[in-house]
């Protein structure tokens, strides 16, 4: 079932454009998770989704609000970042099985911070340093991520 594919971005234009690229392929209920470390760029990725998506307002990193949901004309969308939990159980608390569960776009940074007690994702990213740009490596986990990834 797994299906895999990397992606090599030279510059935070490049990352901005898959990310749009994403945000064109993704379909209502999808949950993508999002792994990498501090400053890899996960909210630029997400960012340009949401742009492609149609939102034309502000995406600001979650890093305090937690959960940022969005309507566009393309659907329901939410971005996530889990990062400031320190134990899975603070998922209960966020409504994040009204997204999750949903027919909703979730795009979830540090979902790692919430394993357990988070349902498995669609497609997962990873996301490193690549020398002066970064590199994305995208693995489907179902068939809507699947789908997701072959429209890239």
């Amino acid at each position: 079932m797994d299906c895999t594919r990397v992606f090599d971005l030279p510059d935070e234009a490049a990352q901005t454009a898959l990310g749009e690229r994403l945000g064109r392929a993704c379909r209502p209920p999808l949950r993508v998770y999002l792994h990498g470390d501090l400053g890899t760029g996960k909210t630029t990725l997400v960012r340009g989704a949401l742009r492609a998506m149609g939102w034309t307002g502000a995406v600001p990193s979650p890093s305090y609000t937690l959960v940022e949901p969005y309507e566009t004309p393309a659907g329901s969308a939410c971005h996530v970042d889990l990062y400031r939990l320190a134990d899975p159980a603070e998922t209960e608390g966020l409504g994040l099985r009204e997204y999750l569960d949903g027919p909703w776009c979730c795009f979830v940074e540090w979902p790692a911070h919430g394993a357990g007690a988070l349902p498995p994702a669609d497609l997962e990213l990873e996301l490193r340093i690549a020398g002066s740009g970064r590199q994305v490596r995208m693995t489907a986990r179902s068939p809507r991520g699947r789908s997701a990834l072959e429209g890239l």
